[in-house]
């Protein structure tokens, strides 16, 4: 891996040479300024910075100098040759509607059934046999409610099972996968759950309103700017490699 990275380097710093680019001190020292300003550094603690990792300001310039040079480079060969269309933007919008298409809301209600830390294999089969027989009940016809109030362990049992309104992202990826599908008045199959035996009813399915493209397609751009960026320079790397002539000796 170490030889490959060097490799590279070596081969980006030829293609350097052979492109021209140039670079001048006024372009590292804002590039040194722009670190400074994100890591909230003073020139001293850079200094200081510097002493800790063994590294004079002169070596840490030419280091500097040749990430910039490097990036320069990338945007001469890659970045430059980038085109990003409306439709690849729309594309990905209309294929993300779990971010940018509004969030999906479910109204609950829970029947909760306990399980005993120490109970036998036989004392929770009859207890998941129970909740089974409400779950049976539920799907012909009777009140979710009525039932929670007569079987729930759960602290809103008396409130007829309701829990409340949640954001789907905000579920365990048991519930959310329990729930999928279902429409409101339909319940979940039983679930062993950390807190014991539990049926959720959905009450109701809302969604919020979703973001416009309008206000994210500038994201949206960079997104896929920087996926196609990563694309092209690993195949414009490998490219480099297969028209160069490389001998690697070890001693």
């Amino acid at each position: 891996e170490m030889i490959d990275r060097l490799v590279d380097e070596k081969l980006t710093d030829q293609e350097i040479a052979r492109n021209d680019i140039q670079l001048d001190e006024a372009a590292v020292d804002r590039t040194i300024d722009r670190i400074k300003t994100a890591n909230n550094f003073s020139d001293e603690e850079l200094q200081r910075y510097l002493a800790s990792e063994q590294m004079t300001m002169e070596a840490y310039r030419d280091s500097i100098r040749e990430q910039v040079l490097r990036t320069q480079l990338v945007n001469y060969q890659v970045k430059s040759k980038i085109v990003i269309t409306d439709q690849e933007i729309q594309a990905y919008y209309d294929n993300h509607p779990d971010i940018y298409g509004g969030r999906v809301h479910y109204h609950l209600k829970n029947i909760l059934m306990r399980v005993p830390d120490f109970a036998s294999e036989q004392e929770k089969q009859a207890i998941l046999d129970q909740m089974q027989a409400i779950r049976s009940q539920v799907a012909a016809g009777e009140a979710f409610e009525d039932l929670a109030r007569a079987h729930s362990q759960g602290p809103t049992a008396q409130e007829g099972g309701n829990i409340g309104e949640f954001a789907k992202q905000t579920l365990s990826p048991q519930i959310q996968t329990a729930l999928e599908g279902l429409s409101p008045g339909q319940v979940t199959d039983v679930l062993d759950t950390d807190q014991g035996w539990q049926l959720f009813y959905v009450e109701a399915i809302n969604r919020s309103e979703g973001t416009p493209l309008a206000s994210v397609k500038d994201e949206i751009h960079q997104k896929l700017f920087e996926q196609v960026v990563d694309q092209k320079f690993m195949a414009w790397l490998e490219e480099l490699r297969s028209q160069s002539h490389i001998k690697i000796i070890v001693d």
